[in-house]
């Protein structure tokens, strides 16, 4: 099922279980059943900015929010609460560059394998179409 669903920030926020200030995710602009692209504008009262840059630990929380969006999203089309989710491993995780204060980064979330709760995801992030980071998460949902 494909769904080129866009959506905004306060829509997006709800389907994810981080609340302010730890939401990584403020946008969504495309789904379907095994990838997502998600967005964030970097802004000033992010936990995440030093000096006017997105640190690393920040552009990671991003790449695993992402993950969390495309299942509270899968949760939503069904009408069911999704469950909370965890990072299992992060693995190969490369930073290329970091953004900095009012950038626009998009992350693209591919499904790998799906299987018991357990997913295994690649993530590539880009600001204005050039790859800054990439890597693979392996989450897994609570019982």
């Amino acid at each position: 099922m494909e769904t080129m669903a866009s959506l905004e920030k306060e829509m997006v926020e709800n389907l994810l279980p981080q609340k302010f200030p730890f939401v990584m995710v403020d946008a969504m602009y495309s789904y379907t059943e095994t990838s997502l692209i998600s967005g964030l504008k970097i802004q000033q009262d992010n936990i995440f900015v030093n000096n006017n840059i997105f640190l690393e630990a920040g552009l990671i929380e991003h790449m695993a929010q992402s993950v969390a969006l495309h299942t509270g999203y899968q949760y939503f089309l069904r009408n069911e609460i999704a469950p909370t989710g965890y990072i299992g491993s992060i693995k190969e995780i490369e930073i290329k560059k970091l953004p900095q204060l009012n950038d626009n980064i998009q992350s693209e979330v591919t499904i790998l394998q799906e299987f018991a709760g357990i997913t295994l995801v690649n993530i590539v992030t880009k600001l204005n179409n050039e790859e800054i980071a990439n890597g693979q998460m392996k989450t897994v949902l609570a019982k």
